[in-house]
């Protein structure tokens, strides 16, 4: 499967999720269940924001309707896509932006990786 390039690649899943992570802006998201390569937003996964006292607040503008992924954003979904069942334990965020990630991947019992 190719890297997505913009938010017309994206199924809705993904770009609902990319739009989340944009206005957490810093923080962490626990517990994004994949099935068949998708993230699965029911129930939500936890969030949790970093709060920075005594800096500056950045301006951030809105999204438009559609735009060109950065490379961290497809470099996520690319790698979503080929995980057929498994669990991002955490997924860092910097700046609305994916930065790492810890994943764990389900086995089918044959020592075969799933996901």
């Amino acid at each position: 499967m190719t890297k997505p390039q913009s938010t017309t690649d994206l199924v809705p899943s993904e770009e609902r999720f990319m739009r989340a992570l944009h206005r957490l802006w810093f923080g962490r998201i626990e517990h994004l269940r994949i099935q068949r390569g998708e993230v699965v937003l029911e129930p939500w996964p936890t969030t949790v924001r970093d709060v920075k006292f005594g800096s500056d607040s950045p301006v951030r503008s809105e999204l438009p309707e559609t735009f060109e992924l950065k490379l961290q954003g497809a470099e996520l979904f690319e790698y979503v896509r080929e995980v057929d069942a498994g669990e991002i334990r955490t997924l860092e965020i910097r700046h609305g932006l994916p930065f790492s990630m810890e994943i764990e991947h389900r086995h089918d019992g044959n020592g075969g990786q799933r996901g």
